[in-house]
């Protein structure tokens, strides 16, 4: 999904600029019918000046004099040019500036009836005024129509010049509004990748809980999210506590139980209860371990792999002080698990113990980025895990009753810790002889 200060910003933009450009059709129709208006004007005022110029004697014959007022009409090729058209729709005159120009379509208008409109004349735009005006003399009414016609190029131009003038600015003030409003969204939205950065941060293991000081629109939700982790690590010690109260409680009776199935061992049925009881107490053990798991949490912090192993190797070395084997440690002392320590003991401790358990003179433990994933390997040269018990232990929902001969709820164990990390295990026999066990976890 799209960030959000990128949906912001795209839909504050998007807005931003239907807003300029219903701001630059807006200006640019209201430009342009006022600069029409203002051809018409102009266009009236020369009619008006013609109509000065003009009489009509007694025999309704219309007369012109030869300078007239609006000079613009007596220049050859001029822009502008006027006729008059009597009531026979004749043209009873035309300027100079109208020689060798074809005239529109002939019109007369009633009296006082006025038309402004835009034409084409041999594929040239031209702007048209004609005025209707009924001429009385002595003699009787003489109706009349003038026209003035001027082309559109001056208009075009003016057109074209604000056009250009008004789309530049405006991109200008688009740019630099568009700059201001990601200014602006990167300072309003600052606490937000402030959040995002300490959220990080508690994922990864820095720090604890959320400490920045927020706007009171964040704070509460930064104060609930510093209330869930604070529950969330304050629960999971006491369960923790809790169960190793429950181990130290079960230890003692079920040593009581297994001293007294001892005492005689030639009964059949004390050797059954001696049975029972070692199987209780494993599954006790098993489940107890199986609960303690921490599993991954958003405030764990890296874990160094090769300490750890060496450590553990260490004091198994010292439990089974009859062998010395030889034993490889090939990790790199800067691989490190987002995991916690008590369960990479737990899980390293059960398979580095079975290696010493069943090896005969050699142990290698290895570990190696592949991708995004650690590859964790503990090989012996002991005898092996059977091939059907290998199937046996990596089906699904085996339980620690039936964990495989010999090797306790070890196994069983690392597979649960493996799983709640969201990790795999393999088996595999190790040429020619041995064990191979290998765990891949996500390298986070």
């Amino acid at each position: 999904m799209m960030s959000l200060n990128r949906r912001i910003l795209f839909s504050a933009t998007g807005v931003l600029l239907v807003f300029i450009v219903g701001i630059a059709l807006a200006l640019d129709r209201a430009f342009y019918d006022s600069a029409r208006l203002g051809v018409q004007d102009r266009m009236l005022a020369r009619l008006l000046m013609l109509m000065g110029d003009a009489e009509v004697d007694d025999d309704g014959e219309l007369e012109m004099p030869t300078n007239l007022l609006d000079t613009e009409f007596s220049r050859p090729n001029a822009n502008t040019y006027a006729f008059i058209v009597n009531h026979t729709e004749k043209v009873v005159w035309q300027s100079t500036s109208a020689l060798n120009k074809k005239l529109p379509e002939l019109q007369l208008l009633d009296k006082g009836s006025k038309d402004f409109s835009q034409i084409v004349i041999r594929g040239e735009s031209f702007f048209l005024y004609r005025f209707g005006v009924a001429w009385t003399t002595e003699t009787g009414s003489y109706p009349l129509t003038f026209n003035v016609i001027t082309d559109t190029a001056l208009f075009d131009a003016q057109i074209e010049r604000y056009r250009e003038d008004l789309w530049g600015w405006l991109s200008v003030m688009a740019v630099l509004l568009l700059v201001t409003q990601m200014l602006v969204l990167r300072w309003g939205l600052q606490p937000m990748r402030q959040v995002s950065i300490e959220l990080s941060a508690i994922e990864s293991g820095k720090q604890e809980n959320v400490v920045g000081n927020y706007p009171s629109e964040l704070k509460l939700l930064t104060d609930s999210i510093n209330s869930l982790i604070n529950h969330e690590r304050r629960q999971q010690k006491r369960y923790r506590n809790a169960l190793a109260d429950l181990a130290h409680s079960l230890k003692t009776p079920l040593a009581i139980l297994h001293n007294a199935a001892t005492v005689r061992q030639s009964k059949p049925e004390e050797k059954t209860v001696r049975e029972q009881i070692e199987r209780m107490d494993n599954i006790i053990q098993y489940q107890l371990r199986r609960a303690a798991t921490a599993g991954s949490s958003p405030g764990m912090r890296p874990v160094y792999l090769y300490p750890v192993a060496d450590r553990i190797v260490k004091t198994v070395r010292k439990a089974h002080h009859a062998k010395n084997p030889e034993i490889t440690i090939a990790i790199d002392k800067t691989i490190s698990l987002r995991i916690d320590e008590g369960d990479l003991m737990e899980l390293l401790g059960n398979l580095i113990d079975n290696a010493f358990k069943w090896c005969d003179q050699r142990i290698v433990l290895s570990a190696e980025r592949h991708q995004k994933q650690i590859v964790i390997q503990v090989k012996d040269d002991g005898p092996g895990i059977p091939q059907h018990e290998i199937a046996r232990i990596l089906e699904r929902g085996v339980r620690a009753d039936q964990s495989i001969p010999g090797h306790g709820i070890g196994l069983a164990i690392v597979k649960d810790i493996i799983q709640v990390y969201g990790g795999d295990l393999s088996i595999e026999q190790n040429l020619p002889r041995g064990a191979c066990i290998t765990i891949y976890l996500d390298a986070k």
